[in-house]
């Protein structure tokens, strides 16, 4: 039995004593459950191809509860914070309006984080992009109650308010996991061999071992080619060519884009083929100068009459 003295030794501290309980079970109940649900995760991960978005949404959205409620047990078990709570809602018209007003992004963040759960434009994982922002552009880590958070491509971790991502528009490179295509485009001078240069092109591209052919059983019987070359556009500029060249996913598929720019190059440059580049054309007329932009592969001078 607990004597009298000892009782009446801690009864100054019982407010104290009970925070502290309320906060220990709140932190022991919430690593419970986190180890309980990734538990349950990896088990299921072993199993089938588990989405983890809703997991870590889940998981964090638990915390917040858990230790929202041991706030207010808190408050509900200690007289001296009851009375407190009690008097601030006996005035609480002010009060709820100026929490209502500064919580409004508070809670637009969690209703947004639920949506974005529960429609999935993005998972954890896919490579994304919001808006025009450069900096937006990445691979999602996280999403949590309040933000999303995107790994760029600098390996900075970028954190966006689940309101502004939910206003953006989002292009999910990741959507379906599926293979993607991405233009290859050059423009050659009106001199070039246009021929010769589309064959290199489907030739170079064809040959790399990021090539992914994506005609469908049909196409390859009716014997399409691997690989669309065009004639894009004829202008001012020169000749465009675009090649629709496609990678496994949107990693490989930029990989193969950045490799096709040097490979093609080297090789235009052994071959004799020049590419479009600016150049000035000046005219001499009476003993002044008259300058005309152009494309070409340098500078040229004309005697005026």
């Amino acid at each position: 039995m607990i004597s009298e003295s000892l009782i009446a030794t801690l009864e100054p501290y019982k407010p104290v004593i009970k925070v502290a309980v309320i906060v220990a079970l709140a932190v022991a109940i919430n690593k419970i459950m986190r180890y309980t649900l990734g538990a349950y995760f990896k088990r299921e991960s072993a199993r089938i191809n588990v989405d983890p978005t809703a997991y870590n949404f889940l998981k964090n959205a638990l915390t917040f509860i858990i230790f929202m409620g041991a706030s207010f047990n808190i408050v509900y078990v200690i007289p001296g914070f009851r009375q407190v709570a009690v008097t601030l809602f006996a005035g609480a018209g002010i009060l709820a309006a100026i929490l209502g007003f500064a919580s409004q992004t508070a809670f637009s963040n969690i209703i947004n984080g639920i949506m974005i759960v529960a429609f999935k434009p993005f998972r954890i994982g896919d490579v994304i992009e919001v808006g025009t922002n450069e900096n937006y552009k990445g691979t999602v880590e996280d999403i949590t109650l309040r933000h999303t958070v995107i790994r760029n491509y600098e390996m900075k971790r970028v954190v966006i308010p689940n309101t502004e991502i939910s206003t953006q528009i989002i292009i999910n490179r990741s959507m379906n996991e599926e293979a993607m295509i991405r233009y290859f485009e050059v423009t050659l001078p009106y001199s070039a061999d246009l021929v010769k240069a589309m064959r290199i092109i489907e030739e170079e591209a064809i040959n790399h071992p990021l090539f992914v052919d994506m005609r469908t059983p049909e196409e390859i019987r009716e014997g399409k080619p691997k690989l669309d070359v065009f004639c894009r556009d004829l202008s001012t500029a020169g000749m465009m060519i675009r090649a629709y060249i496609s990678g496994a996913d949107s990693r490989k598929s930029f990989e193969f884009l950045m490799d096709m720019n040097k490979i093609i190059k080297l090789r235009f440059e052994g071959e004799g083929i020049e590419i479009a580049m600016p150049y000035m054309n000046v005219v001499m007329r009476n003993g002044d100068r008259v300058a005309g932009a152009g494309l070409g592969d340098g500078a040229e001078v004309n005697p005026g009459v």
